[in-house]
């Protein structure tokens, strides 16, 4: 089982390096796009925003929460979408202070919370750690978007095997929201990490395998960067279906990004 308060720690120290990427933008940077179809990167701040303060309401008001689901059930692919344009729209140091407060309040609960509760989710409820690493994963995804958008070059830290972890497991649901039935034998997964580390899920012989650096599998499974421009490999068919369609993240099943060049 993961540490608990080192996930927290790890989702604090991957907004705060966000942070620093953003705080001094100018109005004119704010309103940039991102690799986002739609999104400058007002509209990444304002998801983050967004889904930090749904998260810590579903952690603290399980009965107004409850009342969001529902209002999400009605327009499935739009909800989303639509909380980040209100959010976007607001002055950037408004923005800026409302994404600090709400990942605050959001960290403070969670460290707070009792052992082995469940936070009810769109899915299955979640445990605290899985809560945090969801943050990381999309903290760091839509912060490389952001990065894109400005040309700024990120360090790949070893926070990225939480969102590797994430990716390997949501596998399964990655063929499910495409109607596609998952294959029954289980993947290896070895990556390799910032400091050259070996990353690894899954059975040591299973003969169906990925492998690479971390970065680029969190790249693809986040789907910040087409599968041409990476180094992560597939041996066996089913785990080269697998990366075509991989997503760490809920929701209808993701665009992708085109091969670099098109």
């Amino acid at each position: 089982m993961p540490d608990v308060a080192a996930v927290i720690d790890d989702l604090r120290e991957e907004s705060q390096e966000l942070d620093l990427l953003v705080r001094g933008l100018s109005a004119g940077q704010w309103a940039a796009p991102t690799p986002a179809h739609g999104w400058s990167i007002a509209h990444q701040i304002a998801h983050l925003t967004w889904t930090d303060e749904v998260a810590l309401l579903a952690a603290t008001d399980a009965d107004a929460f409850a009342g969001e689901v529902a209002k999400a059930m009605k327009a499935p692919e739009s909800f989303v979408d639509r909380g980040a344009e209100e959010l976007a729209a607001s002055a950037p140091d408004e923005l800026l202070a409302r994404w600090r407060n709400g990942r605050a309040g959001l960290e403070a609960v969670l460290r707070d919370a009792p052992a082995g509760v469940r936070i009810p989710w769109y899915g299955p409820p979640m445990s605290v750690a899985s809560m945090a690493t969801a943050r990381i994963m999309e903290t760091w995804a839509h912060g490389q978007d952001i990065a894109d958008a400005l040309g700024a070059a990120r360090t790949p830290t070893a926070r990225l095997r939480h969102v590797a972890r994430i990716g390997v497991r949501a596998r399964d649901y990655a063929y499910r929201v495409r109607g596609i039935k998952a294959p029954e034998e289980e993947f290896r997964v070895e990556l390799m990490g910032p400091g050259g580390e070996l990353i690894a899920f899954g059975a040591e012989g299973a003969p169906q395998r990925v492998t690479g650096p971390l970065v680029d599998f969190c790249l693809l499974v986040t789907q910040r960067a087409h599968r041409d421009g990476l180094a992560v490999r597939a041996t066996g068919p089913d785990a080269d279906r697998w990366l075509d369609i991989a997503q760490a993240f809920a929701g209808p099943a993701g665009p992708g990004r085109a091969p670099r060049g098109e």
